[in-house]
């Protein structure tokens, strides 16, 4: 599974303004729902919410990857976002968080929503990917560093 199979090109963005979690989940799905045209954005961001509650989704290393299953949607997708200034997402570590990857999926999913968490993970591991990640200067190089990372094996 490569993350281009699942990442909208149309939601992506290379300069967040959010300042905090609620607003950084807010603004990835308004990004998703105008590119797959997902109706009902407030259950969207109630489920990804809900799925915080549980446990921070800020996995360390300046990324977060929050993540929920819905109704709203029939493919697994992915919005991406890019923090400059770094957002207080209560990463596991404390560190600010940079990388966003949003990824949803339809509610009886849960091998391909998996798959996808496992790929974004070990993609992200690479501190010299992260690097260059958040050194885009825009939205079509996050997409031609994606691309390039996902074009390698892991």
């Amino acid at each position: 599974m490569k993350i281009m199979d699942f990442l909208n090109k149309k939601a992506v963005t290379a300069n967040l303004k959010a300042t905090d979690k609620q607003e950084v989940i807010k603004e990835l799905v308004d990004l998703l729902s105008k590119a797959e045209d997902i109706k009902n954005k407030d259950e969207l961001i109630k489920a990804l919410l809900t799925r915080e509650s549980l446990g921070s989704t800020g996995i360390g290393q300046g990324i977060g990857i929050p993540h929920a299953k819905t109704p709203s949607v029939k493919n697994l997708v992915a919005a991406f976002g890019l923090s400059q200034k770094g957002v207080n997402f209560d990463s596991l570590d404390g560190e600010p968080v940079y990388i966003f990857f949003l990824l949803i999926a339809p509610e009886e999913s849960a091998g391909p929503h998996l798959k996808a968490l496992a790929r974004i993970s070990r993609m992200l591991k690479d501190k010299y990917f992260r690097e260059l990640l958040k050194k885009a200067k825009d939205e079509k190089e996050i997409l031609r560093i994606i691309q390039e990372e996902d074009s390698k094996k892991y």
